[in-house]
């Protein structure tokens, strides 16, 4: 509670940092922020060129919905590796909660992640995927799980680069290994499904978090199945159990910030 009152304490500050985050992000740029809405319009071209030439076996909307979410958890891990680390003179001279630098890095890549799903509901509405049923009530909820993953992870992540100068390119294999064992551009019952894929491995592709927030995407979004129990816990349970590790771990090493950078 200290924490978080805090963090209320220092709102303008957060969002000064927020909206400078947006800026810097397409500073000098012509378009400036139009680009939040043009990078996903042209990531959702590209990618309807790839399914009509390649015939993906599968619908684009379901496509983009995992590749959106996957675009937003390495945007927050990315960022998040120069978050604190790369502001060594504001570390060092000014007394505030340092969770707000990371956390900005967070918030500002919801906003962008936001108005690409504002495009993807436009897309599944062109395309006859938009369910309008009860499921889409659900879609508050998974972002909010994503976004308390993605800060989780953003913490443990910026806390490990001051100490850590490997962290990046830890970070990149990381992301790379994670993304053929998440359903981003394929659907979990391709997993859960494969006969060949024995029974404990199943059990161990469920642990994997964005396994089931992607699944509730696009069951929300599209109206597709939803996953299994056991992916559903661990989409439910390890945003909560990260971010816990993320603000525990951070707490206690940010005091030691300033030394180090």
């Amino acid at each position: 509670m200290s924490l978080f009152t805090d963090i209320i304490g220092k709102r303008e500050m957060l969002a000064t940092l927020v909206a400078r985050n947006l800026k810097i992000r397409y500073q000098g740029s012509a378009l400036g922020f139009a680009w939040t809405l043009l990078n996903p319009l042209f990531m959702m071209l590209i990618y309807w060129i790839f399914i009509r030439f390649l015939k993906f076996p599968m619908p684009l909307p379901d496509l983009l919905a995992g590749v959106l979410a996957w675009h937003f958890l390495t945007m927050c891990c990315g960022d998040s590796i120069g978050a604190v680390a790369g502001h060594p003179n504001l570390v060092k001279k000014v007394y505030f909660p340092r969770i707000i630098l990371p956390l900005s890095t967070v918030l500002a890549n919801l906003v962008n992640y936001l108005f690409s799903l504002l495009l993807l509901f436009a897309f599944a509405i062109l395309a006859g995927r938009l369910a309008w049923g009860r499921g889409l009530a659900l879609l508050p909820a998974v972002v909010a799980a994503q976004f308390v993953f993605c800060l989780g992870l953003a913490l443990i992540v910026s806390c490990s680069s001051v100490y850590f100068r490997d962290t990046e390119h830890i970070v990149g294999v990381i992301l790379m290994a994670w993304f053929f064992m998440s359903p981003v551009i394929y659907p979990l019952d391709f997993i859960t499904s494969n006969r060949l894929v024995p029974h404990w491995a199943l059990r161990l592709y469920a642990l994997n978090p964005m396994a089931g927030i992607i699944t509730l995407y696009r069951a929300a979004i599209m109206g597709g199945p939803f996953p299994g129990r056991l992916a559903l816990a661990a989409a439910a349970a390890a945003p909560a159990a990260v971010l816990a590790v993320g603000v525990k771990l951070f707490e206690r090493r940010s005091p030691d910030f300033a030394d180090e950078l």
